[in-house]
């Protein structure tokens, strides 16, 4: 008989993407164990690592696993269909997964950052029927998905998939109303079909945690005391249904933060709100590409350019002053073609609603985040 955690999920949960690294690169793993440590004695019993996370699993093996007893916490993994090579291997990943964690069995497991552009395997894969012979097996206690896609594939998914446990949805205040990520439209279909939500990115890869300076100077005037952090985090854990924040945090002084303002939880109130509110506008003031993602502009490209995505990385760069990021997504964006190696012909200009000009917007962002060639 499995000692199985009962309790309700921490409203904070411990993502473990990003754990701290030594100077050779190495997950730190004395450290990731004060993390550990520091999560459970405050009350956090949700950690969420993937198959797809260098050393992350091993990692929370010794930090986690074999340090505290198993009906302490619950721990979540995540099978990426885009990392297998066929179905067999798919499917090989739980176990794996399992060896490299020693957990024995995964409270919640994921298909991995679900979009329109990878859904194909999950169903040539057959991963769907998959989770339910898990389940048979005792190997999961439930199966969720992260979503990275529009709201009508959403839609889609959770009407064919009622008996899924939850989403995992990016979700913040600068993307709650973004045309590419669409977090409010997904969060509203969770609701439609009353599934609860664990939050990723909730301080958008950490660009919330240094928000511009309009933004920064409205968070400090309200609460000079608050990180900028505890904005970000609090304002999407007082949404409705939501039933744990992950925070990919890298270091104890992190942890510590968070802890500070959310455990325990108390939601934020109307005058916090319209601060949140007023932040957002003054995102929406910095210069940035004013594309709303409708994606008429692609269908007829002859060089198959994914202008949307690309502008969203640009604009990365304008609203944040995030270049490393801005040149990271960029480079995941244009695996099959760059800004530059645009045409000209203008057809993209003659669909877009916005009357953008495209091409010339494509070349200043290739300027900015293309590599210099030698």
């Amino acid at each position: 008989m499995r000692n199985v955690f009962t309790g309700t999920p921490s409203k904070l949960g411990f993502g473990l993407m990003r754990l701290p690294r030594d100077k050779d690169g190495n997950i730190d793993v004395e450290e990731t164990s004060r993390m550990v440590d520091a999560a459970l004695e405050a009350g956090i019993t949700y950690f969420d690592t993937a198959y797809v996370y260098e050393g992350s699993e091993d990692a929370i093996r010794k930090a986690l696993v074999e340090r505290h007893p198993r009906n302490t916490f619950t721990l979540t993994d995540k099978l990426n269909a885009g990392a297998a090579k066929n179905e067999e291997d798919a499917k090989n990943q739980i176990h794996v997964s399992l060896e490299r964690t020693g957990a024995g069995y995964f409270d919640y497991y994921l298909l991995h950052a679900i979009s329109e552009d990878n859904i194909d395997r999950y169903e040539k894969f057959h991963i769907w029927d998959y989770m339910h012979e898990l389940l048979e097996k005792g190997l999961i206690l439930h199966y969720a998905f992260s979503f990275h896609g529009k709201p009508e594939l959403l839609d889609r998914l959770l009407t064919e998939h009622p008996d899924v446990s939850f989403v995992q949805l990016q979700i913040n205040y600068a993307d709650w109303e973004s045309p590419t990520v669409e977090a409010r439209k997904n969060w509203e279909v969770c609701r439609k079909h009353g599934k609860q939500v664990v939050v990723m990115e909730p301080v958008k890869g950490g660009t919330l945690a240094n928000p511009p300076k309009p933004v920064a100077e409205i968070l400090q005037n309200a609460n000079p005391d608050a990180s900028f952090a505890s904005f970000a985090i609090r304002w999407v854990a007082s949404k409705e249904g939501i039933m744990t924040v992950l925070s990919g945090m890298s270091n104890l002084s992190q942890m510590k933060d968070n802890l500070s303002y959310m455990m325990p939880f108390t939601p934020m109130t109307e005058q916090e709100e319209e601060t949140i509110q007023e932040a957002q506008k003054a995102l929406a003031g910095i210069e940035n590409i004013p594309c709303t993602a409708c994606h008429y502009c692609t269908g007829g490209c002859p060089k198959k350019i994914a202008i949307p995505d690309i502008f969203s990385a640009m604009n990365m760069y304008l609203v944040f002053g995030d270049l490393a990021k801005a040149k990271q997504s960029y480079a995941w964006d244009t695996e099959e073609a760059k800004a530059s190696d645009c045409i000209r012909c203008g057809q993209c200009e003659r669909q877009c609603p916005q009357h953008l000009p495209i091409r010339q917007l494509l070349e200043k962002t290739a300027a900015q985040l293309e590599e210099t060639r030698a």
